[in-house]
């Protein structure tokens, strides 16, 4: 029946990457929503997993928003609202509607803050933007574009002020925590099943000063923000597994990704997914085993040199199946890291030094600036 559906739908794809979006038959009498699906190639196969979670739509017309976006998002709204299109009409037509205040993004900190309250601080930022319950996510987020570019869609999100899902959290968190000393970000992605339903979900990982804690967006408070509180990953994961099946979601993967770089003109492409553990399928000694194994990488991350775009991680003899990628970029013609490439530590370190002021041998203060002739050519690359 499902395959019959989906012959007889009017396919409309535009692929990004992995990602491949169609519409849905339109005997419903009216637009379709976009059902995401997972492409994976492998040789001349191809194995397509599709996404049965709840369906939105992607603003890709940019800012500001065109006609065509804003009335299918408009029209979504009152498809899915209980008071249906009357709530439209209330809003829409109505013209003296008080003016929603822009929230201060929190880009500046004093060096005598606590990581821990910078971290609170950013959250409350996203809690204050608010989770996005239009059915229509404003920022388009490619899982598979560099870093310099995602964090100029974090710009976009602070200037519009508009709410955000858990993907443009992660992007936002991002470029809200780089050039903190010591601090290395890590997505976090859950794969979980509901009703028959499968849900996806991603938050940012943070380890710091031995503690592990995540930033994040969701539609439960226990989904996202974590404090820094954890001892090990382990700790982590198996808290979010709680929180999960309280919601009665079982939890069938966690994805964690490697550190990413505080380099904001960074042409690097960020891992998502560098180990994946299956809750219903291992034990918890094997959990434990995987999960601490990438810990010591994350913990190490910050010295240790990337002159390789393969990490070894630990001893052939005892590498689990759920090791999956290497650390290469998602497009297949650049494989090889720079062989200069700096480390989290070492780039945080270089933001940091570049906003900080310190002072001479005379008593007077002065600001020091990075140039772009003391970084290495490696640091910037041609924009393709």
């Amino acid at each position: 029946m499902a395959s019959g559906k989906s012959k007889s739908a009017k396919e409309v794809t535009s692929v990004f990457g992995t990602l491949v979006r169609t519409a849905e038959p339109e005997d419903s009498g009216g637009p379709a929503c976009v059902r995401v699906k997972t492409v994976k190639k492998s040789g001349k196969d191809e194995d397509v997993h599709e996404e049965n979670g709840v369906l939105f739509w992607v603003n890709k017309s940019g800012f500001p928003i065109d006609n065509k976006t804003w009335d299918r998002m408009w029209d979504h709204v009152a498809r899915i609202h209980p008071d249906g299109y009357d709530v439209m009409h209330r809003v829409r037509d109505k013209k003296d509607l008080p003016s929603v205040p822009i929230p201060q993004a929190p880009t500046n900190f004093s060096a005598s803050i606590p990581i821990s309250e910078r971290l609170d601080k950013i959250q409350n930022y996203m809690r204050t933007l608010q989770y996005n319950h239009t059915g229509t996510q404003f920022f388009e987020i490619r899982k598979n574009r560099h870093i310099s570019g995602l964090l100029e869609s974090a710009k976009e999100m602070i200037k519009e002020a508009l709410p955000i899902k858990c993907l443009e959290a992660v992007i936002l968190g991002i470029y809200l925590t780089n050039g903190f000393l010591g601090v290395e970000r890590f997505p976090l992605s859950f794969k979980s099943v509901f009703g028959g339903n499968v849900h996806r979900h991603v938050v940012l990982g943070i380890y710091y000063a031995g503690s592990y804690g995540t930033i994040g967006m969701s539609r439960r408070e226990d989904l996202m923000y974590k404090p820094l509180i954890f001892k090990s990953l382990t700790d982590l994961v198996f808290d979010y597994e709680k929180s999960y099946n309280k919601f009665m979601h079982d939890v069938k993967k966690v994805k964690v990704g490697m550190p990413v770089p505080h380099d904001s003109h960074s042409y690097e492409f960020i891992s998502w997914k560098a180990v994946t553990v299956s809750p219903n399928r291992m034990s918890k000694k094997e959990i434990t085993k995987d999960l601490e194994s990438m810990a010591k990488e994350i913990r190490t991350r910050g010295q240790a040199h990337c002159d390789l775009p393969q990490v070894k991680l630990y001893s052939s003899r005892s590498q689990a199946k759920s090791w999956t990628i290497t650390l290469q970029s998602p497009r297949k013609y650049s494989t090889e890291a720079p062989r200069d490439a700096r480390t989290s530590l070492q780039q945080a370190t270089k933001i940091y030094r570049a906003y900080t002021s310190i002072p001479t041998d005379t008593g007077t203060k002065k600001k020091t600036q990075t140039t772009s002739a003391t970084l290495d050519s490696s640091d910037y690359q041609l924009r393709i």
